[in-house]
């Protein structure tokens, strides 16, 4: 199983960051933003809702 194979419930949403934890897993990931203009909110991720990471690779590039 990939990290993308898994759904993940956010565990902590900061400014700058993202917690979340894999349903099968277990494991806790930390997401940063690559833009530091960017804010993650706590509107667009409520802790504990479900969510599914997408590898960037998967989709071609135009």
């Amino acid at each position: 199983m990939t990290m993308f194979d898994e759904t993940y419930r956010v565990i902590a949403v900061e400014e700058q960051s993202l917690t979340i934890r894999g349903n099968i897993s277990g494991e806790v990931l930390t997401i940063m933003t690559a833009d530091p203009e960017v804010s993650l909110t706590q509107e667009d991720y409520r802790v504990g809702q479900l969510i599914a990471l997408s590898d960037p690779n998967a989709s071609g590039v135009n």
